[in-house]
């Protein structure tokens, strides 16, 4: 019997746990979205989609961003640099063509297929990390690499 006082936490695999999360909560994301373009499938809502369903989300999102960074984080805004703020606004515009691409996608196609095409995000953050961070890839990552775009070309177009 494996005693649970002889394990250690280990830093390196912290990551995990988050991650497993962060993986679960686009998926509710694409079928809540889903149920705002078609709401005649769920119990609200009006007929079609809106970007204000975007604009709404967001401004609930940063209202919780706003939150959690006020309430966890106590460095002053003019401590970041002006190339971090350069970044940080690139990302923003980043993630909000993001939605606006992956809701259009969701009106065209069905949740079940969109969603693994849409990990393909996977594949291309290895992809840069490798180029931009110079990260060395090891097998794995060109394994698992390779299984999540046959895995995502077989979800959606087989």
């Amino acid at each position: 019997m494996l005693s649970t006082r002889n394990r250690r936490w280990n830093p390196s695999r912290a990551f995990i746990r988050y991650s497993l999360t962060s993986a679960t909560l686009p998926a509710r994301t694409s079928i809540e979205g889903f149920r705002i373009q078609f709401p005649w499938r769920s119990c609200f809502g009006h007929f079609g989609y809106s970007n204000m369903a975007n604009a709404l989300r967001t401004v609930v999102i940063l209202i919780f961003a706003w939150s959690v960074g006020l309430w966890t984080d106590k460095q002053p805004l003019s401590a970041i640099g002006k190339r971090a703020w350069i970044f940080l606004i690139l990302s923003g515009i980043a993630t909000g063509l993001y939605w606006l691409c992956y809701f259009r996608a969701l009106q065209l196609g069905e949740a079940s297929r969109v969603a693994p095409v849409d990990k393909l995000s996977v594949i291309v953050a290895i992809a840069l990390a490798a180029i931009f961070l110079r990260e060395l890839l090891t097998w794995h990552q060109w394994v698992g690499g390779a299984l999540i775009f046959t895995g995502a070309i077989v979800l959606a177009y087989v």
